[in-house]
C-alpha cells in the first residue's frame, strides 16, 4: 500500500491559519485520488523554527495529528510486505572448496517476498525444475522460516543447475517470464534524453541484461497527470510509459504487487551511470 505524507510548509507566513491549511489539504486530497494512494497524511509545518517537525507545535493548537517525525517513525508498514508470492532471486551460489565439506551447495540471496520453510516444494526459473527446500540458513545457523527482507542461504534436496540471476518460487505461483516489458520510467540523465531506439543495460533483481526502447507511449505531466502522447523523448526528471525489449527474459511481477521484482534500473553502457529507474506495469 502506498503511503503519502504531504507537508504544508511555511505556515508561519500565513499566521498558522487553519483555513489556509484546510484549503491546501482539500485540494491535494482531491488530486491524490487519481494516484490510487489510500493512505494520505497531511501535516502543517514551519521548518523555520521546527513547528510540528519533531514535536507538536503550540502555534497550531487546532491541529490534532502527530508531528512529522512521529508519523514517519510510527506509520504501519508491516502489512505492506507480500508474504504470499515466494520470490527468491539467487545472488550467489555457495560451493565450499573444502575436504571437510564436499557436497555443500547453497543459494544465497535476499527474500523478496513470501515465506520459505524447509520441506516446501519450490520451482527454479527459468529452467522450471522443481525440488524441495532442505534447509534455510543464516550467518547464525539454520532457521525455521525466512521472510522479507531476510538474507539467507537456501539448500535444496536435489542438485539443480542454478546460477546468479535465477529465481526460486512456488510451482503454482510463478512470476512472469518475459522479454517485452511495459514500464513507467523516470529519466535521470541530464545530458542525453531517453529516445525510441536507445540501447541500454538493465539491472533487475540479480539479473542483468541489455534492452532496447521499442516505444514511448506517453510522457506524464506530474502536475496535472495529463498524458502527452505526442512526446518522442524523456528528459531529466520526466516520467513516461515505455516499452522495452530485453536480450534475456526477466522474471518479473507488476510493481504494485512486488516492489523488488517489479522494479529495475537503466544503465548507460558507455559511462556505467544509472540513467533511469522503472516500475513494471505489465510483461508479456
Amino acid at each position: 500500500m502506498p503511503h503519502l505524507v504531504l507537508c504544508v510548509n511555511k505556515m508561519d507566513l500565513v499566521d498558522f491559519s487553519q483555513e489556509v491549511f484546510d484549503r491546501i489539504a482539500d485540494e491535494f486530497t482531491a488530486f491524490a485520488a487519481k494516484l490510487d494512494a489510500p493512505d494520505l497524511t497531511v501535516v502543517p509545518i514551519s521548518a523555520l523554527k521546527g513547528d510540528n517537525i519533531a514535536v507538536r507545535s503550540e502555534n497550531m493548537p487546532w491541529y490534532e495529528g502527530p508531528s512529522l517525525l512521529h508519523h514517519l517513525e510510527h506509520v504501519h508498514i508491516a502489512s505492506d510486505r507480500n508474504l504470499v508470492d515466494v520470490r527468491f532471486p539467487v545472488q550467489y551460489v555457495i560451493r565450499p572448496q573444502s575436504t571437510t565439506v564436499t557436497d555443500y551447495r547453497g543459494y544465497a540471496g535476499q527474500v523478496a517476498s513470501g515465506v520459505l520453510k524447509p520441506g516446501d516444494e519450490v520451482m527454479v526459473l527459468p529452467s522450471g525444475f522443481t525440488s524441495r527446500i532442505a534447509s534455510v540458513e543464516t550467518a547464525d545457523g539454520p532457521v525455521g522460516e525466512a521472510f522479507p527482507p531476510m538474507s539467507v542461504t537456501v539448500r535444496l534436496d536435489d542438485e539443480i543447475d542454478i546460477s546468479r540471476g535465477d529465481m526460486i518460487c512456488r510451482p503454482n505461483n510463478a512470476p512472469m517470464v518475459a522479454q517485452d516489458i511495459e514500464a513507467m520510467v523516470c529519466w535521470m540523465d541530464e545530458t542525453r534524453p531517453l529516445q525510441v531506439g536507445g540501447r541500454y543495460a538493465i539491472k533487475h533483481t540479480t539479473r542483468s541484461a541489455r534492452a532496447i526502447v521499442r516505444g514511448l507511449h506517453y510522457r506524464l505531466d506530474i502536475n496535472t497527470l495529463h498524458r502527452d502522447e505526442t512526446a518522442n523523448e524523456l528528459k531529466l526528471n520526466e516520467i513516461g510509459r515505455v516499452r522495452l525489449r530485453t536480450t534475456v527474459p526477466l522474471l518479473a511481477d507488476e510493481y504494485r504487487r512486488n516492489r523488488t521484482t517489479g522494479g529495475f534500473v537503466i544503465i548507460d553502457e558507455a559511462t556505467n551511470r544509472t540513467v533511469g529507474a522503472g516500475m513494471i506495469v505489465e510483461a508479456g
